[in-house]
């Protein structure tokens, strides 16, 4: 299951409705720039990352490989008829072939320049292509955490474009105080949010706002993880079914401004360590129920839009008694961004 929303396209970017001078930089960390399923080897494929262009391929023996868009030969996008051919990545413009450790290695027709193609640190977890991104070009300095059930992979997505910072979204978790407003979602804090480095964890029991007898059958525990500001993983057992669920939610800054949101869910055995061990009519099953979770969360995402895609940051909010979790959110993102 496959879903893809657009922003109106008669509509403005809005970027400046934020105060001047108030505006988020990009922010470090890594991020999904594709799901593993859309880089088959022999695939290119370009992708908006920070209000540039990157170029993803797959070497014939399955390496991921993120790369800057043009060739330094001429200039020409490599994502715009580049092909692949065997481990190498061929220009469309001149078929100059670059390593997948971005060196020029052949030309048609002679030795080839001393010249290499701009590389981007690359990983792939889950079923994720993830980038990462430094504002001074840094090294990674934290992993992409795994889950700990190996092989799980989404069996179902959903993306659009939001008007809006990635902090933006990705703080809206924190913010209970909107769930049973907006959302019409009763919520208890089981375990308060706890930081460690990059890292955010929290539990929340969540039900429909609804009479407590109602409440009680529904509600379910459900443990959050946040991993930088692009990187959100909410994971929900539900040991009466035998099973657990996945839901991701990615946030890439794709301009100024400007974040694409994908959401992917997957569902496994709870009893087993190794999501592949499943058998082939339970993961029908599985499939199934992964899609019925993404819908129930892209139908609070729709809600969720018309309030990202109109309001504006505020960078010293005026907060109320009860959002202690967003204070400990903002000095939490604080250290994805450049200092001041």
């Amino acid at each position: 299951m496959t879903m893809r929303d657009e922003l109106p396209r008669s509509r403005s970017p809005h970027t400046a409705v934020d105060k001047p001078g108030q505006h988020l930089p990009y922010p470090s960390g890594w991020f999904c720039l594709a799901r593993s399923r859309e880089l088959a080897p022999g695939k290119v494929l370009t992708r908006r990352f920070m209000d540039e262009d990157i170029v993803l391929y797959r070497t014939r023996d399955g390496r991921s490989r993120a790369v800057g868009p043009y060739c330094p030969h001429l200039g020409a996008h490599l994502g715009a008829g580049g092909t692949v051919e065997d481990q190498n990545l061929v220009c469309p413009f001149h078929r100059f072939a670059f390593a997948p450790d971005g060196t020029c290695v052949g030309t048609p027709d002679g030795p080839p320049p001393r010249a290499r193609l701009q590389q981007h640190t690359i990983s792939e977890r889950n079923g994720f292509l993830f980038v990462w991104y430094a504002p001074d070009s840094g090294a990674p300095s934290w992993d992409v955490p795994d889950t700990a059930q190996d092989g799980v992979v989404p069996t179902a997505a959903w993306s659009t474009e939001v008007r809006t910072y990635a902090q933006e979204i990705i703080e809206n978790t924190l913010d209970y105080r909107h769930l049973p407003v907006l959302h019409k979602v009763a919520v208890e804090e089981l375990a308060a949010p706890a930081t460690e480095g990059p890292l955010l964890r929290m539990r929340l029991r969540l039900g429909p706002d609804r009479p407590p007898a109602l409440k009680r059958k529904i509600q379910a525990d459900h443990a959050f993880l946040m991993a930088g500001l692009g990187y959100l993983r909410v994971e929900l057992p539900l040991p009466s079914l035998g099973l657990v669920s996945y839901l991701w939610a990615m946030h890439t800054p794709t301009g100024p401004r400007r974040t694409r949101m994908l959401v992917a869910a997957a569902c496994a055995d709870i009893s087993k360590q190794d999501a592949t061990e499943t058998s082939l009519p339970l993961r029908g099953l599985h499939r199934a129920f992964a899609r019925a979770v993404l819908r129930t969360a892209v139908s609070k995402i729709h809600q969720d839009l018309g309030i990202w895609n109109t309001k504006r940051y505020e960078p010293r909010p005026r907060l109320a008694a009860s959002d202690e979790a967003i204070g400990l959110f903002r000095h939490w993102a604080r250290q994805f961004y450049p200092a001041s």
